[in-house]
Formats: C-alpha cells, structure tokens, sequence
C-alpha cells in the first residue's frame, strides 16, 4: 500500500501507477447477498443451472457489483494521511465490457490522474 503524507504529495504523484491488490474471487453467496441488498435477482446473476446454458455458461456477477468493490481495492492500495475525511466523488466513464463468471478471481490497479 502507498501512503501519501497529505493531499499535496497526492497530487504530485500524477501519473504514477497504484497496485495491484490481492485477488479476491467473486463467489456464488457475494453475488446472491448483492442481488438481496439490490432486489436484482435477474437468473444471469441468481440461478446456476439456468445460467449454466446461457451466453456466459455460468452465473455472472453484477457490473454493479464488481463496480461496488473498488473501495475495498482502493484501500488496499494507497492512504492519504492528514486530511479531514474522503468520500467518493465518483468515476468517469464506467463500462462494463467483461463479464465477471463466479468464481472468477479480479483484483485492482489504478493511476492517479
């Protein structure tokens, strides 16, 4: 993890690459508690022997889902210190071109820009 000093050292660091993170592997159960927390129980997502003879052969996760992970990634790859408090400002131009099959593992790297 890269720790920064402060908001300044932050943005000095333009350019530079953060990561990548540890694996972790998208499960069944992650998949089903997000499709209850986001009333999306869309069968792709929800219903394995459904899913099995779909596009993908198996259940996919949420692009929302996958989307929701980035700050558990983003903790693990850098801290700002000395500032008041973070929130999520957001993220431009989000797709999701790549479906991500259960039981995929994914991780995250990321630019400061």
């Amino acid at each position: 993890m890269k720790v920064f000093s402060g908001l300044d050292e932050f943005v000095a660091a333009q350019g530079s690459e953060l990561g990548p993170t540890e694996w972790m592997e998208v499960t069944q159960d992650r998949v089903n508690l997000f499709a209850d927390a986001t009333d999306d129980h869309q069968w792709i997502h929800v219903d394995p022997d459904k899913a099995a003879g779909g596009p993908f052969g198996g259940t996919i996760a949420h692009g929302l889902l996958t989307l929701s992970l980035l700050p558990h990634f983003t903790h693990q790859m850098y801290r700002v210190d000395n500032i008041a408090m973070a929130i999520n400002y957001g993220y431009n131009k989000v797709r999701f071109i790549t479906p991500v099959r259960v039981g995929a593992k994914i991780r995250a790297r990321a630019q400061v820009s």
